[in-house]
């Protein structure tokens, strides 16, 4: 795959058609695997048509990585086949759990930050990225309530883990913003300190007030725009960190593909505008 990834989509099976047209330099898709897990069928043949033309990423919301329970070994298998199939430029997973005792949830559910979670999870990671023959990026979650027995913030334990496994940070700007409001820390803080390095992917989706609570309680919804605080947080991660692979997320109340390419369209010109600012240093050194 020649094309260099910038900012992409996620693909929803009603775009198929408009994203294998797309001309966009530099697009790309990720996905959910779980929606794949499947031998074939019309989900995999659209999407092997798109990834002749697209590089694409996988997305997990399934892996239960901090969950109490070692990663499941049938969902470790069928993503490994989906990533020897598709071949994806980046895996990625939730810093949640979801799974136990043979019990699913359809949420991504908080931990508290101890010393014995971060020896957990950093066995999990290991496993993974042993099963899956590759590094995978931890996405930061959302936050709605503050927990007890926490021994480390947010932003040191992602730091810490990346130090023990070797997996990077796929940052959701919006997160943050969501995690600030509701539990009353800095956003701005929190972008600021994680390391550049670690930073293998960026995410900017949209969220809403609670519809009781109002704006005390923002909710992660992926149902709306991208909001104008999240696009000045992302800007200013930017100029700091230069350009990285950025998806416009978008998972409920779906509008036209047209729609999300404007918003897409506007984190390009972002990595665009980064990217030329760069040029020039490193043309002299």
């Amino acid at each position: 795959m020649s094309i260099q990834p910038a900012a992409g989509l996620g693909l929803k099976p009603q775009h198929y058609a408009d994203a294998l047209s797309d001309p966009a330099a530099g697009l790309w898709f990720e996905i959910h695997p779980e929606n794949y897990f499947c031998a074939g069928g019309p989900r995999h043949t659209h999407l092997t048509a798109i990834r002749e033309r697209r590089p694409l990423s996988l997305h997990g919301v399934g892996l239960s990585l901090a969950g109490d329970e070692r990663p499941d070994r049938p969902h470790l298998l069928a993503l490994r086949n989906l990533i020897d199939r598709y071949q994806p430029f980046v895996i990625s997973e939730h810093l949640a759990w979801s799974r136990r005792a043979g019990t699913w949830r359809p949420d991504l559910l908080p931990f508290p930050r101890t010393k014995a979670a971060l020896v957990r999870i950093a066995s999990h990671i290991d496993e993974t990225q042993a099963a899956l023959g590759r590094r995978i990026l931890i996405e930061n979650p959302s936050l709605y309530l503050a927990l007890n027995g926490h021994d480390y913030p947010e932003k040191d334990f992602l730091i810490e883990l990346c130090a023990r496994t070797g997996c990077g940070l796929l940052l959701d700007v919006n997160n943050v913003v969501v995690g600030a409001n509701n539990l009353g820390f800095s956003a701005e803080d929190y972008l600021d300190n994680i390391p550049s390095n670690l930073i293998g992917e960026i995410h900017l989706a949209g969220h809403a007030p609670d519809p009781h609570l109002g704006a005390t309680l923002l909710v992660d919804t992926h149902g709306a725009p991208v909001s104008d605080e999240v696009w000045t947080l992302y800007q200013r991660l930017i100029a700091r960190i230069g350009a990285r692979p950025t998806l416009i997320e978008r998972d409920d109340n779906i509008p036209a593909y047209g729609e999300l390419q404007q918003e897409r369209a506007r984190a390009a010109s972002i990595l665009s505008a980064s990217i030329r600012q760069q040029e020039p240093a490193h043309a002299a050194a």
